[in-house]
């Protein structure tokens, strides 16, 4: 099962929720930045570019907490930045724990065996281990020699602690569909995780790797040579079956960037995780003074190669909710 029936039913209940009171904009996930310095300097990212002073700031617990709180958001996926270089990441988490909020704390790994006794298994929370591919593929996507050994290392130490442990895998143009498929099969088969999340690569305008990012007919060419023979049927991906179609080009959608808002050391990033058109205090402020319809491929240059999941999972998860024969392929996939 790779989504956990506690945390699927909760999250049923709370789109249903959302549904008959007619909301048509809600968070789903909150993607939580609370630092933004790394201890990797990946070749497609480019967070750890910023200035000095800004790479220095860590969010405070309280804000943390309050900002997702105030959202009414049921997840929370804990970025960076590197989260355990923040020293009271572990904090964060227990407190957003608490709150019965399942929280996603994704991790290079680099520290998690030093870190991992800061943090307790739980029903609501789960590693999210970064992981690109094989040995070699790994190393060179986050510019480090030996980082593939440390991250498997990693998983296998969550898992025999009792962890629920999940990966997050990028993909890139230079990355074959044979490629992934071994990564997914030695990541489901050999390692055993709970559940795998991988996504298009994503330009990041920063970032010093501005060759290999995928456009949307290369995304849709590579899933669709990834999942086919009905492979994604037995691997545990963390994806809506709707959502996994998109990637392969079956459907199209609407980006819906307010399902996934990324709240910073900065603010409520307008409009999504991936660009910057300004910063605001609440959700609300989010939902209410951004244009939604200037962006989406079609209307702004900068959304013309995104199919990120940021933008159209929360789409697809209301796709899914929608319709009753898509709702059943979602429970036959869970």
């Amino acid at each position: 099962m790779a989504i956990p029936l506690r945390q699927n039913l909760r999250i049923g209940a709370y789109l249903l929720r959302q549904r008959l009171a007619s909301n048509k904009k809600f968070p789903l996930i909150v993607e939580l930045e609370p630092l933004f310095a790394c201890n990797l300097s990946c070749p497609g990212c480019g967070k750890i570019k910023y200035p000095t002073e800004i790479l220095r700031k860590r969010m405070s617990v309280e804000e943390a907490v309050n900002g997702v709180i105030s959202s009414g958001a049921p997840m929370v996926s804990i970025a960076g930045g590197e989260p355990l270089v923040h020293p009271e990441i572990h904090k964060i988490t227990e407190e957003l724990i608490k709150r019965k909020k399942f929280v996603y704390l994704c991790t290079n790994a680099m520290l998690l065996k030093r870190k991992i006794d800061l943090f307790k298994p739980s029903p609501y929370f789960s590693w999210v281990i970064h992981i690109d591919g094989m040995r070699d593929r790994h190393d060179q996507s986050v510019a480090r020699k030996g980082a593939f050994d440390k991250a498997v290392e990693a998983i296998k130490l969550a898992k025999s602690k009792g962890f629920r442990t999940t990966t997050n895998s990028t993909f890139f143009s230079n990355d074959s569909p044979e490629e992934v498929r071994e990564l997914l099969d030695f990541l489901n088969d050999e390692l055993g995780v709970d559940a795998m999340m991988i996504s298009p690569a994503y330009a990041y305008d920063k970032a010093s790797d501005q060759e290999h990012f995928l456009g949307v007919e290369e995304t849709r060419a590579l899933f669709s040579k990834v999942f086919a023979d009905g492979k994604r049927k037995r691997w545990r991906l963390n994806h809506t079956p709707l959502f996994l179609d998109f990637l392969e080009g079956k459907v199209d959608y609407e980006c819906t960037a307010w399902g996934i808002p990324s709240f910073s050391i900065f603010g409520w990033q307008k409009p999504c995780y991936l660009m910057a058109d300004g910063y605001v205090s609440t959700y609300k402020e989010l939902v209410e003074e951004t244009n939604w319809d200037a962006y989406g491929r079609g209307k702004d240059p900068r959304c013309a190669n995104c199919m990120a999941h940021c933008g159209y999972e929360p789409t697809a998860v209301a796709a899914t909710m929608s319709s009753l024969k898509e709702s059943l392929r979602a429970v036959r996939g869970y």
